[in-house]
């Protein structure tokens, strides 16, 4: 238990302050008196269990309520051993007890082990690893015959979590158990040492112990003895520093002392006589060479032969590229007159198609038609045959059912009209249904391309405007709120708000060795082109804030954050390598070591290789083995290429790393032209489409009118068909009506066969027709395709040639600058030459005032300085030989450095002596302040529970003799004098102490309180016993008065554990008491395991 008792200090000072007067305020009753809470109980204990324990062979389980619980029984029934159980079960030492000096006293004899088994109740957000132990934790201890002891943590469900002592430690500290606190657990031999005791100091000792303020004294004691004997130490240190001091000072005076040698100096002022006139004759060998530099470059006509030469080269360049562009023109102008006539034959297409498949639909009704009729003249003819073959015709047949023959098969042919007509309108209705769908479909294809021809014409636009803004200040390409970002960020800097100054974008910090490979470092960057770089996280933090008012949420640059460095990475073991392509870096410059590092973290440019031609590049990476360290590759049109795959890019021309703007425009100002033009057709071929859509919507819902009434009539002209043929059923066929019907289906058969070949013929012109349509359709469209291929390449061959040009007009401009700045050097040569000149008449001036005649030198200023180096050895050895400099200086230093730290040690201690005598003042401040704080609350509750039973009473705490007094006034004598405690009844007095023990348990803290023997507190006398009876009734009442309080204030719900013989508490149980029955020990050694069912309300 020393690990948690080094605790005590700061778990006292951790208690929580509350108010009193809110304590006693909340202390009335409340309605839900008695209901303990179900969740947010820790620490409570839950049951225990003991076997082979003292002189029990088992007992318990005992499942304890939250509240107030009774173990009741007979003397050596086993009360006392549950809570000597408890504290050894819950890791406290035997001496605790007072039951025994070794934990091998506690096994039964003839047992071997004895068991202890704990449940103590987790729940709550304050629960102990919730998550590991559950609901509850229990706590097992094995004691052997030889006083050793295993502990064992399990979870609610049994399984084993930890066997350390540190784990249980944690879990009592966590719950704020204390075993050696009275408050929490206070044993007889304990209260009669404190409780019973009539001396006054007693009770202080007893109040101290209980709120841990002893343990606070006795260490701040130890403190207060531990400064005294450092202050004597330091007292020590300070008479053997002035020892110290006089032999330093001794050994300094002996270094001090060394002789001069003027031999040796005069041989060294000598040397340096001569290194001045050599340095002079050095200067006068430089200014010789540049005066030859100077009249070599100024004879050198290369520059100007190359700038010639380019010149001419740019011409022939432009001529070729203004003849492309001719041609580019002319394929442009016979395309747009074919795209006209391709309009005009899809149209055509579209109708001849039309026509053809109306025609197909009317051959196709009208050989259907002729089938039906010859299915007809069938069952007419079989119709005929049988009527002949009757023999028992009637001789007079009815005229009426001729006529309704005739009827019936007028209206039958008007059936058929209506059905064909019907049939007509559906297969209409279909066309149109069909028609308005494609063209609907054919709408919306129109408008999506007009909405992404609109969106690349708005995004040119852009970027038009970007690049004419670009020209004043090229930070703008990358966007136009850049310069004001870049200029809020210097402000911000110059406030101080920066670690470090950011940079970027880090597209405007790089530039290309080779302008030519632009668009593929642009497909390799990507978006780091306008990232910006921070050296911590609280410079990215401050960027963010202030790209906040320059760029909408979700579109603003990447941040990357790492720390700068002044050197560029170590690559060596990593880079790509390959004898004909460069790396990614190779090929760029930046302005700073951070933007290249950065590039190397987050894109590894040193392992993606540049190689222009496409082919060349697939050779590389995918036909064999990939170069070492190269994970990728990019050509010069920006085409990514693995080992596995290959991407083609989608950018055509560089958008923040190309050099010429006017170029650019030109072609953003064609490509502007050309999407102007498509948004014209566009629209006016989608106005065209959605007219030709109403009209289509209108016809169809005329046609669906006339199909509805076309069915109606079906449905009448049926009925009435069905209603004569149900009259004409009994009538024999009439033969002649058979056969006029029979012929007139014969001539209708012959009508149709002529109507089927019509169909057919026409229908085969229709197809003729189509098929010369699609044709012409197909040449235009291929014709069309072929002008867009040509013009294609054309333009390749143009953007080749402007690339060329452009690249000529920077050699140009690259070949005017080094003309100009062969000229400039030329010129600063002899500048530098004049300099070189007056720095040569310096250096003769401070070597005549050295040596006024000039020496005659034959070595060089290295052999001079050699020699003067040599001397000053020479000297030093000398001056070692004979003076011992080393020794002296040794010791020198060595006196220094034990001077020095003996006085910083003096003076550290001293400090901390100081320090600690204020921390100490003001820690006994606080020390008197939280003691006077527990009395005064230790006194308003005592109040309080006498206030109960209408008695009066004071408590007086005397911090400096270390007293406690306590006097009470029983009812009816409020009028008397101070009563002390000696001049009560024994129920009284009884009643005092118990309210002494509760007011200290409101004023600490505790999962459960543990009395032993709690009548021991009353002073029971059979001839007594119905006194002590209302006293225990009494305190009863205060406990469960505390308890519900408690509950319904929301605090951590306290457990009160009680043992006392069955008489004196089962007549003053309420029913929220819980009551558990000891067996008599006799019986529990010899019974099997069993479990004592808990007593509500008994």
């Amino acid at each position: 238990m020393s690990k948690r008792k080094g605790k005590g200090v700061s778990d006292v000072s951790a208690v929580k302050r509350r108010s009193v007067t809110a304590d006693l305020k909340h202390q009335r009753p409340s309605p839900s008196r008695g209901a303990p809470s179900s969740t947010g109980d820790i620490g409570l204990i839950e049951s225990i269990t003991l076997k082979n324990f003292m002189c029990h062979h088992w007992l318990g389980p005992f499942q304890f309520g939250p509240n107030v619980n009774f173990i009741v029984g007979n003397n050596g029934s086993g009360k006392s051993a549950i809570l000597t159980a408890l504290i050894v079960g819950l890791g406290g030492k035997a001496t605790v007890t007072n039951r025994g000096m070794s934990l091998k006293d506690f096994v039964k004899t003839s047992e071997n082990t004895a068991d202890i088994t704990v449940k103590l109740r987790n729940r709550g957000q304050d629960a102990f690893k919730r998550d590991v132990y559950g609901d509850c934790i229990s706590i097992e201890h094995r004691i052997s015959s030889d006083g050793c002891r295993t502990c064992r943590l399990k979870n609610k469900s049994g399984q084993l979590v930890s066997n350390k002592k540190e784990e249980l430690t944690a879990i009592l500290d966590h719950f704020n158990i204390q075993l050696d606190n009275p408050v929490s657990i206070l044993n007889q031999e304990m209260s009669k040492q404190f409780l019973h005791s009539k001396s006054e100091s007693d009770k202080y000792k007893f109040f101290m112990k209980a709120t841990l303020l002893e343990q606070m004294k006795r260490d701040y004691i130890h403190i207060k003895q531990t400064k005294t004997v450092t202050r004597q130490q330091v007292e020590r240190q300070e008479e053997s520093l002035k020892d110290l001091k006089q032999e330093f000072l001794q050994k300094k005076e002996r270094y001090e002392k060394w002789p001069s040698f003027s031999e040796m100096k005069v041989v060294l002022e000598n040397l340096k006589k001569a290194m001045a006139w050599c340095l002079v004759r050095e200067k006068e060998q430089l200014v010789q060479q540049l005066q030859e530099d100077v009249e070599k470059d100024a004879n050198n006509p290369k520059h100007q032969d190359n700038l010639q030469l380019c010149q001419s080269e740019v011409t022939q360049v432009e001529k070729m590229l203004q003849c492309i562009k001719s041609r580019v023109d002319s394929k442009r102008q016979e395309q747009e007159s074919l795209s006209e006539d391709n309009l005009r034959l899809k149209e055509q297409v579209k109708v001849v198609s039309k026509a053809h498949k109306e025609q197909e639909l009317v051959y196709f009704r009208a050989l259907n038609k002729l089938k039906q009729s010859e299915k007809e003249q069938d069952l007419l003819q079989e119709r005929i045959n049988k009527a002949k073959t009757s023999v028992s015709l009637d001789n007079d047949v009815d005229t009426e059912y001729t006529k309704q023959q005739k009827k019936i098969s007028s209206l039958k042919e008007q059936l058929a009209e209506l059905e064909t007509k019907g049939s007509k309108l559906n297969q209409e209705i279909k066309n149109k249904h069909q028609a308005l769908f494609t063209g609907r479909e054919e709408r919306d294809k129109l408008r999506l391309e007009e909405r992404n021809i609109q969106v690349m014409y708005e995004s040119k636009l852009r970027r038009k405007n970007q690049i004419l803004a670009s020209r004043t200040n090229k930070l703008k390409r990358f966007g136009d709120q850049v310069p004001d970002l870049l200029g809020s960020i210097a402000e911000a800097y110059a406030t101080g708000r920066f670690l470090k100054r950011p940079v970027g974008p880090i597209g405007a910090c790089i530039s290309l060795k080779d302008p030519m490979l632009a668009v593929a470092v642009e497909c390799c960057l990507r978006s780091f082109m306008k990232a910006f770089c921070c050296d911590n996280y609280k410079d990215e933090a401050v960027l963010q804030e202030l790209m906040c008012s320059y760029y909408p949420k979700g579109n603003r640059p990447q941040l990357i954050v790492s720390r700068f460095s002044e050197k560029v990475y170590n690559i060596q073991g990593r880079k790509a390598h390959h004898p004909e392509y460069p790396s990614v870096l190779d090929i760029i410059t930046a302005t700073s070591p951070v933007i290249i590092n950065c590039l190397i973290d987050m894109r590894a440019i040193e392992s993606i290789l540049i190689i222009k031609e496409k082919d060349k590049a697939r050779r590389v990476m995918q036909q064999g083995r990939p170069p070492k360290n190269c994970r990728e590759a990019f050509t010069a049109e920006g085409d990514q290429v693995f080992s596995n795959r290959y991407y083609t890019s989608d950018f055509s021309m560089a958008k923040y790393l190309g050099g010429d703007l006017e170029t650019e425009i030109s072609m953003l100002e064609s490509d502007l032209e050309n999407h102007q033009a498509q948004l014209s057709r566009f629209q006016l071929h989608v106005t065209s489409v959605t007219e030709d859509i109403i009209s289509m919507e209108n016809n169809l819902n005329n046609t669906i009118m006339t199909l509805k009434k076309t069915l109606v009539s079906v449905n009448q002209v049926k009925a009435s068909i069905t209603e004569l043929e149900t009259a004409g059923e009994e009538h024999i066929d009439d033969i002649s009506s058979l056969e006029e019907v029979a012929q007139e289906n014969r001539q209708k058969i012959e009508a149709e066969k002529q109507t089927v070949y019509e169909a057919k013929t026409e229908l085969d012109k229709h197809q003729r027709a189509a098929e010369d349509t699609e044709s012409k359709y197909s040449a235009v469209r291929e014709r069309i395709d072929q002008l867009s291929d040509d013009m294609e390449a054309l333009k390749d061959e143009q953007l080749m040639l402007d690339a060329e040009c452009a690249k000529h007009d920077r050699t140009l401009k690259i070949l005017e600058t080094k003309l100009k700045a062969h000229d400039d050097n030329i010129q600063a040569m002899n500048i530098d030459l004049a300099e070189r000149e007056e720095e040569l008449q310096e250096y003769v001036a401070k070597a005549t005032e050295i040596s006024p005649e000039r020496q005659h030198v034959t070595g060089s200023t290295r052999s001079i300085d050699t020699e003067i180096t040599r001397l000053k050895k020479k000297i030093k050895v000398f001056e070692s030989n004979h003076g011992e400099q080393e020794q002296v200086v040794r010791e020198y230093a060595e006196a220094l450095t034990l001077y020095r730290e003996k006085t910083n040690q003096v003076r550290g201690l001293q400090r901390f002596i100081d320090q600690l005598d204020n921390i100490m003042s003001d820690r006994q401040n606080r020390y008197k302040t939280m003691r006077r704080s527990l009395s005064v609350r230790c006194k308003l509750y005592f109040n309080n529970f006498l206030t109960k039973m209408n008695c009066c009473g004071s408590m007086v705490f005397d911090h400096n003799n270390e007293t406690l007094s306590i006097s009470v006034k029983p009812p009816g004598r409020e009028d008397d004098g101070v009563s002390d405690m000696r001049s009560l009844s024994g129920g009284e007095r009884s009643f005092s102490t118990v309210c002494f023990m509760l007011s200290l348990w409101e004023i600490t803290e505790s999962p459960f309180r543990c009395l032993d023997e709690f009548d021991v507190y009353m002073v029971s006398a059979q001839n007594h016993q119905k006194h002590t009876r209302f006293c225990i009734k009494i305190c009863i009442d205060l406990w469960l008065s505390l308890t519900s309080i408690k509950s319904f204030v929301g605090y951590a719900q306290s457990q009160n554990l009680s043992g006392s013989p069955p008489g004196a508490v089962r007549a003053a149980a309420p029913s929220t008491v819980r009551l558990h029955h000891s067996p008599h020990h006799q019986q529990s050694a010899q019974n099997q395991p069993h479990q004592n069912p808990p007593a509500s309300g008994s």
